[in-house]
């Protein structure tokens, strides 16, 4: 099969390659990869941002049907429509004891640390998959992840109560799904972004999202920092009022300068959240179910394995929103989401 792999240490380690079709183990099942979204931690481990055990295929944002299945797991899960959680490998340690093996020392993720979904096919222990509700398209399952990442953030413990102003600095993928649970909350939600931005605050509209070009100083009572940038750090800190909430939702990638002084003359609340838990995809799941989050309008193109270069460069200059790819595509395929 062709897989887009992360070839060893150093920026850019990125190739196309040829690799077998993997087995499920004992305990896991063989998925065909019908959509694997591509995120900014796909950017970072590209770069050499993000912790990874090269070589290793990438891709931890996936959605396909079970094709297979290994001794000691019901046959039943074949045929079924399912999306992925990321952690492979957790162990005993307190963190997995105290049920965070998002946390745990010894994991290994989908993408990073184990062959991820950039592929035709990828086999995930049984325990991690879980069935997509049958109103949720093939390409837009693969945003379950993300969803779950999001949950974990904001609903565990909950964050954003009714009534709250919730401001959401970067209308990328994770800023558009935050705006949307914070909104299920009970949120009264504005999303802002930069000039450069304006494509992405148009999806934000037509989810029914109020959007702006700037924040009024002290005017939300919880900040969602989706951007992962410098400027919008310090947008966020300064724009949540005293006694509010900040969340770091973006993924950095390097050291930043922010006005960290803010948390102690406001007296804020600083929280964030790393990947997924079981039951941050409960709570996912559940509001796709209910049709309270929408991820089909967050996707902008879907693209085979062999343009792999290309999403990556468009998305470094921010020129789409949610890409993806589906491996079942020609290399010349090419479908476009809005």
């Amino acid at each position: 099969m062709t897989a887009i792999v992360k070839t060893g240490h150093g920026p850019q380690s990125v190739a196309l390659l040829e690799r077998p079709v993997p087995s499920a183990a004992p305990g896991e099942v063989l998925v065909e990869v019908h959509s694997a979204g591509v995120c900014g931690t796909d950017l970072h481990i590209a770069d050499d941002t993000y912790p990874t055990r090269p070589p290793v295929i990438m891709g931890h944002e996936v959605a396909g049907v079970v094709a297979g299945a290994g001794t000691g797991v019901d046959p039943a899960w074949i045929g079924v429509r399912v999306a992925c959680e990321t952690h492979h490998q957790v162990c005993d340690c307190a963190y997995c004891r105290d049920g965070r093996r998002n946390l745990c020392l010894n994991k290994t993720s989908m993408g990073s640390f184990v062959d991820g979904g950039f592929a035709s096919h990828v086999v995930v222990p049984v325990s991690l998959v879980h069935p997509v509700p049958a109103r949720i398209s093939d390409h837009a399952a693969a945003l379950t992840e993300p969803l779950a990442c999001v949950c974990h953030l904001l609903l565990d413990p909950p964050v954003v109560g009714a009534g709250d102003r919730v401001l959401v600095t970067g209308p990328g993928t994770m800023g558009l799904i935050a705006a949307q649970v914070a909104r299920a909350c009970g949120g009264v939600v504005t999303v802002v972004g930069l000039a450069r931005d304006a494509p992405r605050l148009a999806v934000a509209r037509g989810l029914g999202l109020a959007t702006a070009d700037s924040a009024d100083v002290e005017a939300y009572d919880v900040a969602l920092e989706c951007s992962g940038s410098e400027g919008g750090a310090g947008l966020a800190l300064a724009s949540v009022r005293r006694g509010g909430h900040y969340v770091s939702v973006g993924i950095f990638g390097r050291p930043v300068t922010v006005p960290l002084d803010l948390v102690l003359y406001k007296e804020l609340t600083v929280t964030s959240g790393f990947a997924a838990t079981a039951q941050s995809w409960r709570r996912a799941l559940r509001l796709l179910a209910d049709a309270s989050v929408d991820l089909e309008s967050l996707i902008s193109l879907v693209q085979p394995l062999s343009a792999w270069e290309s999403v990556f460069q468009a998305l470094v200059q921010s020129d789409h929103l949610k890409v993806l790819f589906d491996p079942r595509l020609p290399a010349a395929g090419t479908s476009n989401h809005g």
